[in-house]
This record gives C-alpha cells, structure tokens and sequence, in this order.
C-alpha cells in the first residue's frame, strides 16, 4: 500500500480522490511515492514528462494508453467507472469498479491495492482494449444525459412537468433495466404516432428517436 501519494489534477476525480486517501491515512505530499495524474487526457503526456523518473505514477484516463506516461516505466492506469461532481466528496467512490491496467505484476499488484484503498472494486483491462470499454462507459454516462434532455424537450413541449422523468429513471435502473414501452408490447401504431408527434413539435429529435427505436427492435 502506498503510504505516500502525489495527487496532480484536483478537478472533480482529483478532489474525490484525494480526499478519499486523507480519510485512509495516506499522506498527500509532492515528494510521494506515487504520482497519480488527475489531469485531462490530453494533458497526461506533457505532465507525465515533466515528473522526474523513478517513483511509480498513474493516470485515472479511462481511453488514455500506458504510453502516454512514457518515459516512466514503474506505471499503471486505474480508470474509476463513476461519474463526480464536487459537492459529494469521498463517497462517490465507494463501491464503483475501477478498471486497472498494468504491463509487470508488480504493477498490477500496487494498481489493484490502491483501488481497495480508494473503496473501489477493481476489475483488470488490457490496454488496447481501453477505448471500446470506454466508450461503453461514455454511453451510460455521458449520452445518458443527452437522453435525458431529449426527453424532457419532448415532455416540457408537451406541458408535463420534465423532473416527472427522474423517477422513472431511477426505476428503471432498479428493475434491471427489463424493458417496457410499445416497442417491446410490438405497438407500432403508438411508435408511428411517437414519429408524427417529433416531427411536428422537435423535427431535430427524430433522428436520434429512429436510431434508439431501431435499436431498441434489433
């Protein structure tokens, strides 16, 4: 376990992060036996060059490669599979999986530590396999939230009231995302009145209506 540790990059990861190892006991100083880059993926190379070699450093990037923490050979990526902000602190953390990527067992074994510590259950990725699970991860996260303003465009056009939406999200998720709604019943009636009624209240969403519900049919 690192007793020592280097957090650069106190965004909302950063700071999650950071306060979680304050809360286990870690010390949080520049001269650290890890340096553990917070920073924004494009940003991991150039600040990885300017550590000087020798104690182990990581990146939490989800896409980002092992390479771009060259010339450092004592490395490794721990990516937590969660989304921050920064009213909530320390407990975001706790019970998200985290995916390790390492290249010796050394590595893996001080990646796989520092997840525990975190309050994380990590899980290992190879590295070139980081961009497809990370784009799984952008789907449920990041396009959740455009699905979620799709909808309330349509319901607020509607009148009703668009926070009506988050508890049937939530319910969803909680029934084990079984699905529901006239696609799944094979109502195509109500589907081709969903199309007419998008056409004519937000044209722009229908695309984004024809690719869910071609997907939703497959």
């Amino acid at each position: 376990m690192f007793k020592s540790v280097n957090v650069i990059g106190r965004g909302r990861a950063g700071t999650a992060i950071a306060g979680r190892l304050e809360e286990r006991g870690v010390e949080l100083r520049a001269d650290a036996e890890l340096t553990l880059l917070c920073v924004p993926d494009t940003a991991i190379a150039e600040v990885a060059r300017a550590v000087e070699p020798g104690p182990w450093i990581g990146h939490v990037s989800g896409a980002t490669p092992l390479t771009a923490l060259d010339p450092h050979e004592r490395r490794f990526s721990l990516h937590p599979l969660q989304t921050f902000t920064r009213s909530r602190g320390p407990a975001q953390l706790d019970g998200a999986w985290a995916a390790v990527t390492a290249e010796t067992d050394e590595a893996r074994g001080q990646a796989l530590e520092l997840a525990r510590t975190l309050g994380l259950r990590p899980f290992e990725l190879a590295d070139a396999d980081r961009p497809l699970y990370h784009a799984g991860a952008a789907l449920v996260s990041t396009f959740l939230v455009t699905l979620h303003d799709a909808a309330a465009a349509l319901v607020g056009a509607a009148g009703a009231p668009v926070e009506a939406l988050e508890p049937l999200m939530r319910r969803t998720i909680e029934n084990g995302f079984e699905p529901t709604g006239p696609i799944v019943r094979g109502d195509w009636a109500t589907v081709e009145a969903h199309r007419a009624a998008i056409r004519e209240a937000r044209p722009e969403l229908e695309p984004l209506y024809e690719a869910l519900a071609e997907a939703t049919a497959r």
